[in-house]
């Protein structure tokens, strides 16, 4: 199976000095190099060569994608881990890397980004009632990638401390 027809066609030489570029101005997936190696024209065979290539030259690297991925996203976007990993596996990152991207994740620092994305939403909420409330707060976490259990002890935190929820 080859890559569909693409209107840009180069030498294979070519689009491996750009995609060494394209790998070190980012940390990149093997999966966006591949389908960016597919755009610029190279067939499978040729893109599995070039990816085996700047594997060997150290431009690209699944552990080091994902480690920067995981770190950006919760630094960056505040994502809990569960949005994180399947961030990772829908770029196909390995389980056993996508486990070791999540364990950078400080667990200090993971607990006062929850909490702080809970305040922060509770400012905004109108809900009078306080059944609704923590329901949405706890709600909102959850969609930003942060486990249930953690979310309910937050909130029980945060209520015994003050009157958000």
């Amino acid at each position: 199976m080859d890559f569909p027809n693409t209107a840009k066609i180069y030498d294979a030489n070519a689009v491996y000095a750009k995609a060494e570029n394209y790998c070190a101005y980012q940390e990149r997936s093997q999966l966006e190099v591949r389908d960016k190696l597919g755009e610029w024209g190279l067939k499978l065979a040729e893109a599995e060569a070039a990816i085996a290539k700047l594997v060997e030259n150290d431009f690209l690297n699944e552990e080091r994608f994902a480690i920067a991925y995981a770190t950006g996203k919760f630094n960056q976007k505040g994502w809990g881990r569960i949005k994180i990993k399947q961030g990772l596996k829908l770029k196909r990152v390995p389980d056993v890397l996508i486990k070791k991207a999540l364990e950078q994740i400080n667990g200090d620092a993971y607990y006062e980004i929850l909490v702080k994305t809970i305040r922060k939403k509770a400012t905004l909420l109108t809900e009078k009632n306080p059944v609704k409330r923590r329901y949405k707060l706890q709600q909102f976490a959850m969609s930003r990638g942060f486990e249930g259990d953690l979310v309910n002890d937050v909130l029980r935190d945060i209520s015994e401390n003050s009157k958000i929820t």
